[in-house]
């Protein structure tokens, strides 16, 4: 692939192929309406970063204060 190709990737709402430019505002996006789609998924908690919760960690006075 030379410098001039753009690389193809995957949305990964629609599975799209799309090209990874500065021209597509909304990469790793095919769209708009994907990258809502996808917005809307962590806010309804479908997807999550594994760890500990800072709320658990919160509600059992286990965080330390740096006062």
């Amino acid at each position: 692939m030379t410098e001039n190709t753009p690389r193809i990737v995957t949305c990964p709402t629609c599975a799209t192929a799309v090209k990874w430019t500065s021209g597509n505002a909304y990469r790793p996006f095919c769209s708009e309406r994907c990258k809502l789609i996808d917005l809307g998924a962590w806010a309804d908690e479908q997807h999550s970063i594994p760890g500990d919760s800072v709320e658990e960690d919160m509600l059992s006075g286990q965080l330390n204060n740096s006062d």
